[in-house]
């Protein structure tokens, strides 16, 4: 059963009952009241009977029955209810004298303790009489003095409020389940709103809130409620977040790692397939040395800033001559196979870089630029010092970006040219790296293009320059 339902029925079973219980009782205890009211009157009337036997005759005790039955022929006594109905019987209920007609017959008499009056409730016919019988002591015998009351009156009011009672009882009942049927509802609402919203909630819904209308505690727990799903939504959106960030890490660590794994193989591919000097072999290993060890690099500072979001990395004042020298030297390989020629010009200076991060940076907008060439072209990597730091610079010549595009390039899967870039493993990445790395070093990444004539992106580093030749 629902609790709605519970509510209802406990509410119109428990007032039904507690109304009912209540009202027969005061009824049964006023019919009790006007009972024992008519049992003293009775008692009274018997009372004023011996009472009046005993003026008429002076000594009651001591006359004999035949004195006292003259006597009690020619008795009436008058009150506001009419003359009293009594008579004398014998110890066998026979009747010896009286005024009067009593229905009731005297077999009550030799119920009757000794010396002890009673009474007693007879129903005659539909009519119910009070019957009270008292001993009266002569020198011949005892007498017993009865009289009789008819009280059939309170048994017909008492039916007649049973019966408006009744009538009122199913008033009562169905007032009472109407408004019991509102303020359930009523007081149910933030239930069914609490409800709602959870299985809105279930439904992936988390934004799900309720309105507290009350202080009571219903409202509490609405606001405990709301308090809930701020704090899972809170915590879904972090879990999501570093779901996010691992997918991120993982796409990005594929994608960077294609630069220095193509110029690990170039310079194997070299020392495999032809005959090279003793200084060529040297470089060779060099740079797959330096390679292998910076792409082990990588992927420990890929996570920290991706997953682990770390923004104080140590930056250390790297000479940026060397520097350019050896990110061109790892893109040689690569380029040397699309018939590329990479220029370099880079101004001697100390920047304060982490240097692995700086150089995917290099590589990242070094390979871009090899996808927007077909076949040859130009590459200039340029390094220039500037007031308050340090420049460096990837010039191309070739299809250049549209105007429209240059301001979405950095964002996460965005691709221009999709096909082409697919078609070479492209996937839309590495300049929304390369805009994290910059920023993490306080630095600015800036693009000009011009379609059919090439590009030009600028890393401005920030820091103060020093001379490499203090390093």
């Amino acid at each position: 059963m629902r609790l709605f339902w519970k509510l209802f029925c406990s509410t119109v079973v428990i007032t039904s009952l507690a109304c009912g219980a209540g009202g027969f009782y005061l009824i049964d205890s006023q019919f009790r009241t006007g009972l024992e009211r008519e049992v003293t009157a009775v008692y009274e009337e018997n009372d004023l009977l011996r009472y009046t036997l005993g003026r008429e005759l002076a000594n009651k005790y001591l006359l004999d029955q035949g004195e006292i039955t003259r006597a009690a022929d020619n008795l009436k006594i008058t009150t506001g209810h009419g003359v009293i109905a009594f008579r004398l019987s014998g110890g066998n209920g026979e009747r010896v004298s009286g005024s009067g007609v009593i229905p009731v017959d005297a077999s009550a008499v030799g119920k009757l303790p000794d010396g002890k009056k009673g009474w007693e409730l007879v129903p005659i016919q539909g009519r119910f009489y009070l019957h009270a019988v008292s001993p009266l002591v002569l020198t011949s015998g005892t007498l017993y003095l009865e009289n009789c009351r008819d009280v059939s009156s309170l048994f017909v009011m008492r039916q007649e409020q049973y019966r408006t009672f009744l009538y009122l009882m199913g008033g009562l009942i169905l007032a009472t389940a109407l408004t019991s049927l509102l303020l359930t509802a009523l007081m149910l609402r933030p239930l069914r709103r609490l409800s709602n919203a959870s299985r809105r909630m279930a439904a992936g819904q988390l934004h799900q809130r309720v309105r507290v209308d009350s202080d009571d505690e219903l409202g509490h727990l609405s606001a405990d409620f709301n308090t809930m799903t701020e704090q899972l939504e809170a915590q879904v959106y972090q879990l999501r977040e570093a779901a996010q960030r691992q997918e991120e890490f993982l796409n990005s660590f594929a994608h960077e790692t294609k630069t220095p794994l193509t110029s690990i193989i170039g310079y194997a591919d070299l020392l495999r397939s032809r005959a090279v000097m003793p200084e060529q072999v040297q470089q060779s290993a060099d740079y797959i040395f330096s390679e292998g060890r910076r792409l082990e690099a990588l992927s420990r500072k890929l996570m920290d800033m991706i997953v682990l979001e770390k923004q104080d990395f140590v930056l250390h004042a790297v000479p940026m001559e060397g520097f350019l020298t050896r990110v061109a030297g790892a893109m040689k390989p690569v380029l040397g196979g699309q018939n590329i020629r990479l220029l370099l010009r880079a101004e001697p200076a100390a920047i304060p870089i982490e240097p692995d991060l700086i150089e995917t940076v290099c590589l990242n907008l070094l390979d871009n630029a090899r996808k927007a060439m077909e076949t040859g072209g130009v590459i200039l990597l340029e390094g220039k010092l500037q007031p308050g730091g340090y420049c460096i610079s990837v010039i191309d010549n070739g299809k250049g970006i549209p105007p429209e595009e240059l301001d979405r390039i950095t964002d996460a899967f965005y691709m221009v040219d999709k096909s082409r870039s697919r078609a070479q493993g492209g996937a839309g990445l590495g300049l929304a790296v390369c805009r994290r790395i910059v920023a993490i070093h306080g630095g600015q990444l800036r693009f000009a293009s011009e379609l059919g004539k090439g590009t030009r992106v600028s890393v401005f580093l920030k820091g103060e320059a020093a001379d490499e030749t203090d390093q």
